[in-house]
């Protein structure tokens, strides 16, 4: 057993009040490590960053398990909006199946197939960006890279970059135009991953890139004034408002930050994303000839590669 040396100068009183005050020193270093701990996460979930503002940082850099903890949590939020992400594929209840008309995912599987071929072979968007992936060393093969499946109602298409797979809702992309949008989403998504490797887990990287698919693919000033997230006056400043708007609904629907922290980081990152406008070249406006000029101008972006053999 261990042996401690007696200490005979010191009173009984006095080596219990040092005990005691021993005993509170310890419990207050404990309690500032807490705090300081407690401060780190609330940083690390405000911002995606460290104490650098240039590198991501989730936690302990050295700590496997809350490496873990993230991508299992991570990959839980994602596997409710696409379930067969998971690999089980979906099975309506008797409920759904009577009701809501479900019990026919491979048919609805085969239309959406073919929707999102005959979109691939018209849209000058998804011919561009097919193009631009490419050029960019990111070649698509339509069978490997673009799945049709089942997903939550509130979703139309997600991009799984573990995979490198773009996902189109066969539940809810039921029409061109959503398809052709939903698309033109996940692959700029792609592209951006493709180009500059993206990390998803950095929740800067995510709002970057969802930033630039709002820009591109969806904030039109006239689908902005249909939805409300546009009115008449500084069309440029509602412009921004309605990208900011859409890219904080988006991170708000893979991660769990509150509205507030998803603001903070769109913002954080916005002026740089927002003017980035490759490859597309150009703000797209809605009931024009924009796209067919996108397209035609993708040899002055360097992307005049043909979509001959997808």
């Amino acid at each position: 057993m261990p042996f401690w040396k007696a200490d005979c100068s010191e009173s009984v009183e006095e080596a219990l009040a040092r005990l005691d005050l021993e005993s509170k020193r310890n419990k207050a270093e404990k309690l500032a490590k807490l705090e300081a701990e407690k401060a780190a996460k609330a940083q690390i979930n405000m911002t995606g960053t460290g104490n650098s503002k240039e590198e991501a940082c989730y936690g302990d850099p050295l700590s496997l398990e809350s490496d873990k903890e993230r991508e299992l949590s991570l990959n839980e939020k994602a596997r409710k909006l696409y379930p067969e992400r998971g690999g089980d594929p979906y099975k309506p209840s008797w409920f759904n199946v009577l009701i809501k008309g479900e019990g026919r995912e491979g048919l609805d599987k085969m239309k959406c197939e073919m929707k999102v071929w005959k979109v691939v072979q018209q849209s000058y968007l998804v011919r561009l960006l097919m193009d631009a992936l490419k050029s960019s060393g990111c070649e698509i093969d339509i069978r490997r890279h673009i799945s049709c499946e089942v997903c939550d109602v509130s979703v139309t298409g997600g991009y799984d970059p573990t995979l490198n797979q773009v996902v189109i809702c066969q539940n809810t992309a039921r029409y061109k135009g959503i398809i052709q949008g939903a698309l033109t989403h996940e692959l700029i998504h792609m592209f951006d991953n493709c180009r500059h490797k993206l990390d998803f887990k950095n929740i800067q990287h995510l709002a970057c890139t969802e930033i630039r698919a709002a820009n591109l693919a969806h904030c039109s000033y006239m689908s902005g004034l249909t939805d409300g997230s546009l009115s008449f006056g500084s069309v440029k400043e509602q412009h921004q408002e309605c990208v900011k708007e859409r890219a904080v609904r988006s991170v708000l629907a893979v991660r769990d930050v509150s509205h507030e922290e998803a603001r903070d980081v769109v913002d954080s990152v916005f002026e740089k994303c927002y003017n980035d406008l490759e490859p597309i070249g150009r703000r797209i406006r809605r009931n024009s000839d924009h796209m067919q000029k996108a397209y035609w101008e993708r040899k002055s972006m360097g992307y005049d590669l043909s979509n001959k053999n997808v």
